[in-house]
């Protein structure tokens, strides 16, 4: 079974009264169903922030972006931590020079212009050294 599938599932039983939305009430039902507790303001609180269309319910999608969202919030973080093992002395970029050295430090000795021909690849502005946003789409 794919991802869709169980969150459909999932949110299908949030979802009481089958509508396509889940309340703010029928939140504090399910989780009261499975012996935890929310206050009707903690519920009104969650499906607001979950709310991404400002209906005041919780559709399917921001249902899946909630539920994904915690591995992709960890996904980002280990990045943003090798990110700054490649960087220039915080800098906010990877520039050849840094990049050579962090390769030095693992093994894996390249000059500068050898880095930045690497950097040339996913340098997706020009600039000569790579953002993090940049960084991203290399490790994607």
């Amino acid at each position: 079974m794919d991802k869709a599938t169980q969150y459909g599932r999932v949110f299908e039983l949030f979802d009481g009264d089958g509508d396509g939305r889940i309340s703010a009430k029928e939140l504090q039902q399910c989780v009261e169903a499975i012996g935890g507790g929310l206050t009707e303001e903690e519920a009104e609180a969650a499906v607001e922030y979950l709310d991404a269309d400002g209906d005041g319910l919780v559709g399917l999608e921001d249902f899946v972006r909630f539920v994904d969202g915690g591995e992709e919030e960890e996904k980002a973080k280990d990045l943003r931590e090798a990110f700054k093992m490649y960087e220039m002395e915080g800098s906010g970029c990877i520039t050849p020079k840094s990049l050579s050295k962090m390769l030095s430090r693992l093994g894996e000795s390249r000059s500068a212009d050898e880095c930045q021909v690497m950097i040339s690849r996913f340098d997706l502005n020009g600039d000569g050294v790579l953002t993090f946003d940049e960084f991203k789409v290399m490790m994607s």
